[in-house]
């Protein structure tokens, strides 16, 4: 039964308390006066080591005023203080993603159609028919990112022929991680595709054997080919820009997310794709708490780009709501190591250290943080040599921050403590698990990252999603992930040793990520002083089934003490949004993924093959997606058939 709102909204005149506890009421040093709102009756996770859990809030001028026991909390209201009831519910401080592209993510998002937790390849084209019905000319459907082919039931990525079926005059554009994009006829008639279309460098246009193009692009191994194919497609204009940021937001408030740190991205150059997100700052509108890095943009320029910058801004210039955090993830293009699992590791170039150098000594001088896109321990090493070097002239002032880091070494990780640097990780082997056990073995993968070992170090780590074109933005698949070690497929990746608890796995999406924007000591837990950034959750994340954790979302949401999101009971608290824009936008017809809207019955999760599967193949164990995702090699009788044939196509 749906609760009345004037059940959890109240005066003074009722203020009955859960069972009360032991722990003492946490008092801010100076805020003495009355509180403005009361949240009571909950079960807080507070992350604050003084007093983990309590029943109750108060929070004053939108920080933490006082945590304790229900009955100790509203000894502190006065008549004006509000009341909000929880009803037992779990409460847990804002989420904070350490590493994402929300503000790209915003001018596109209103055009993109999710792909996240749908079960089915059947399912996934029906949407797009639909979403491609709906798309007017010269408009295209877009699904970048935050799917697997190992969430289907058919195990397989829909097939070419699929895609211009179900959208035979609308382009369709498909971006499947860091290796491949599908495009159908309509859109490669959109882009000029034909047989005399080059293939750029580091990427493959796939052509048929009369030489006409497929529809499929290879990233080998440079994602830029998917990325500037992506970047042709029509824009919305700037209206539908601003609203379009505004509905990703209240995507992320959905999840629980009230803090973002956006890692820049390549076309995003400062300050003038900055003025959407700039706009909504200065009306009041965010409702995530962003602090942005500043991407370098052109090859053989970045040096130049910093000294620009330099002279512009600084770190930490502008509000709580929206700051400059900083340089990178790209600090040269020459330095990047796309995780392209499809693909060999790819080396850089001789000239890297050359070219990266002299930009690390500019940032250090200037006392910028900075941070660094780095998949594979070989980079990474490269990397700290620069850092080094760096150090040893104009040593470090502030934070550094390798991001990413899924093989790194020992060796790496002690480098980066010596250095005073800190590792932002993301669940991006959760979506690409299957394709990094079938290159490098399951032995390999069960340290990808090696998180565990960086906590024993010591190191600063946050947990983040590098959302959106690879990973889901959904931090709730992050935290599946770290706590139980398997990807959306079902994949298990860890052994236990790699595998966290809830509450440090939550810890890291909180206190830990505050560290990458030098906010440790005013957000991540839910201390007196501190931001009243906080998320009531639909389920105890703290205790239900682990499979049952990839379905939370929050059901309210506070930033600064102030309801940013609300559903069910707290609907009404929940501030107006305008519809999506334009009118044929996916958001406006399809669920969003946080709405937890399941698509026929229970999302599946497909297996690689792992969760109970009753039929072990005499060849391949229960690893069938070897078998499904490879050609088959049928001549081959001894290491196909084996003695006992292989039976993974009978599952």
């Amino acid at each position: 039964m749906t609760i009345r709102r004037r059940t959890f909204v109240q005066g003074l005149a009722s203020t009955g308390a859960l069972a009360t506890m032991t722990s003492p009421l946490a008092w801010g040093q100076t805020m003495t006066d009355a509180p403005d709102l009361i949240l009571r009756n909950g079960r807080i996770t507070t992350l604050d080591t003084t007093t983990p859990d309590a029943e109750a809030i108060a929070i004053k001028n939108g920080l933490v005023q006082a945590i304790g026991t229900t009955e100790e909390v509203m000894k502190t209201a006065g008549p004006a203080t509000k009341l909000i009831e929880l009803g037992g519910r779990r409460v847990v401080p804002g989420l904070n993603d350490s590493h994402t592209h929300l503000i790209r993510g915003g001018l596109n998002f209103n055009m993109e159609l999710r792909w996240e937790g749908v079960p089915s390849v059947a399912d996934a084209l029906r949407l797009l028919k639909k979403q491609a019905a709906r798309t007017p000319a010269p408009q295209w459907v877009r699904v970048v990112g935050g799917w697997s082919e190992f969430q289907f039931a058919e195990r397989r990525m829909p097939t070419l022929d699929e895609i211009n079926q179900a959208a035979p005059d609308t382009p369709v554009f498909i971006l499947h991680l860091y290796g491949r994009a599908l495009l159908n006829k309509a859109a490669l008639n959109a882009l000029g595709f034909d047989k005399t279309t080059p293939n750029p460098p580091g990427g493959v246009i796939e052509k048929d054997a009369n030489g006409n193009p497929t529809g499929l692009l290879v990233a080998k191994p440079s994602a830029l080919i998917l990325y500037s194919t992506l970047a042709r497609g029509p824009k919305l204009p700037v209206e539908d820009q601003i609203n379009s940021t505004r509905h990703y937001m209240r995507e992320m408030n959905r999840l629980g997310i009230t803090s973002v740190i956006d890692a820049g991205g390549g076309g995003q150059n400062y300050p003038d794709d900055y003025n959407v997100i700039q706009k909504l700052h200065d009306a009041g509108d965010l409702t995530v708490r962003i602090a942005y890095n500043l991407f370098a943009q052109k090859a053989g320029a970045e040096k130049s780009d910093y000294e620009r910058w330099i002279a512009i801004t600084k770190p930490g210039a502008g509000s709580s709501m929206l700051r400059m955090n900083g340089g990178g993830e790209n600090l040269t293009w020459s330095a990047a190591d796309f995780e392209n699992f499809l693909e060999p590791r790819p080396d850089l170039a001789p000239t890297m250290e050359s070219e990266l150098e002299p930009i690390v000594e500019l940032l250090a001088a200037n006392k910028w943080p900075f941070r660094i896109h780095a998949t594979y321990d070989e980079t990474i090493d490269r990397f700290l040599s620069v850092f080094e070097r760096v150090n040893g002239k104009t040593p470090f002032e502030t934070r550094f921050i390798i991001d990413h880091a899924e093989t790194i070494s020992d060796r790496n990780i002690d480098r980066i403590s010596a250095l005073g640097g800190g590792i932002a990780i993301q669940h991006r082997m959760a979506f690409q698990g299957e394709y990094f056990v079938d290159r490098y073995g399951k032995e390999a993968a069960r340290q990808t990252p090696p998180v565990t070992k960086m906590l024993k170090a010591g190191l600063p780590v946050g947990a983040g999603s590098d959302a959106t074109r690879v990973s889901s933005y959904d931090p709730w698949v992050g935290l599946f992930w770290l706590t139980t070690g398997q990807t959306v497929g079902g994949l298990p990746l860890y052994g236990e040793e790699n595998v966290l608890d809830r509450e440090t796995a939550l810890r890291l999406w909180t206190a830990g990520s505050a560290w990458f924007s030098g906010e440790a000591d005013v957000k991540g837990t839910l201390s007196p002083g501190k931001y009243a950034d906080l998320a009531v959750l639909s389920a105890d994340y703290m205790t239900v089934p682990p499979q049952e954790i990839r379905r939370i979302n929050s059901v309210m949401t506070m930033v600064g003490g102030k309801v940013v999101y609300g559903e069910d009971a707290y609907a009404d608290l929940s501030p107006p949004l305008p519809p999506a824009s334009p009118s044929w936008s996916p958001v406006n017809e399809m669920p969003s993924p946080a709405k937890r809207v399941d698509m026929g019955g229970e999302i599946r999760y497909a297996r690689a093959c792992h969760n109970a599967c009753g039929n072990q193949c005499g060849v391949h164990g229960h690893d069938h997606a070897i078998a499904w995702n490879k050609p088959i090699p049928v001549a081959d009788k001894g290491s196909f058939w084996g003695a006992l044939g292989c039976s993974c196509f009978a599952v």
